[in-house]
């Protein structure tokens, strides 16, 4: 199973929010490519990344330092995108710059008909994002709760051909309160396509949890504000993630 760390960009800043809140970040690193060596230093088979300001805005906003990470990544880590991907163009633009796959969030919900291009397009390097309390999916950066179910409109990304659902579940994000076990099974065992999960990975704990979902199709976790303080040794969640 993937242990995964979240570099989220602000400003040009690795940032964390807590619930998504864009006023609530906490600066861990001015210079996010370096923290990108330190975590493929450690161990990391793939990196997340989202551009905040990209989200908010609608389009990239970090381009040049996207640019920096990948180029200190390599080809041997591959490097998954989030935040501010609206149009083909933008996903032919990252996948040309060296992102191997490309989260559709906020567009995914507002514009399938957008997800069903990308991945007859792009096939094999789609992702979609899906955001939920409680069940139910959020848009906008978390500020927009719809009525749609997380699990049908999981089920509509598959038959559209995308690679793997990453669920969060808001209410935990960045709240270090563990994963939301029950709900991430719940979608994983609905879909036949790869489950990412993200929000609230605290402890060996959760990933022990989450690695006996692995044969449900849960293939990684990502893992955010409890690396960067500390309280989850990355090391130790990769090689727990390996047994």
């Amino acid at each position: 199973m993937l242990i995964i760390p979240a570099i989220d960009i602000k400003d040009g800043h690795c940032v964390r929010l807590k619930q998504g809140d864009m006023s609530d970040a906490t600066i861990f690193s001015e210079d996010p490519a370096a923290m990108a060596l330190h975590w493929k230093a450690q161990g990391c088979k793939r990196l997340h990344l989202v551009d905040l300001n990209g989200a908010v805005a609608g389009k990239p906003k970090n381009e040049s330092v996207i640019k920096k990470i990948l180029e200190a990544m390599g080809d041997d880590v591959p490097v998954q995108l989030g935040g501010g991907i609206r149009d083909l163009d933008t996903v032919e633009r990252c996948l040309d710059d060296g992102i191997s796959y490309v989260i559709i969030g906020t567009a995914a919900v507002k514009n399938p008909g957008f997800v069903h291009d990308a991945c007859g397009a792009f096939p094999g390097h789609i992702m979609v994002g899906l955001d939920a309390r409680d069940g139910k999916v959020a848009t906008d950066g978390w500020s927009k709760l719809t009525g749609h179910d997380v699990i049908d409109l999981a089920m509509k990304y598959e038959d559209m051909g995308a690679e793997a659902i990453i669920y969060t579940d808001i209410g935990r994000d960045g709240m270090l309160t563990g994963v939301n076990l029950e709900a991430t099974l719940k979608l994983a065992q609905a879909i036949r396509i790869p489950v990412i999960a993200s929000g609230g990975l605290s402890s060996l704990k959760d990933i022990k949890a989450l690695k006996a979902m692995e044969a449900d199709g849960v293939i990684g976790a990502i893992a955010g504000r409890a690396i960067y303080e500390g309280k989850l040794d990355f090391k130790k969640a990769v090689a727990e993630a390996l047994k």
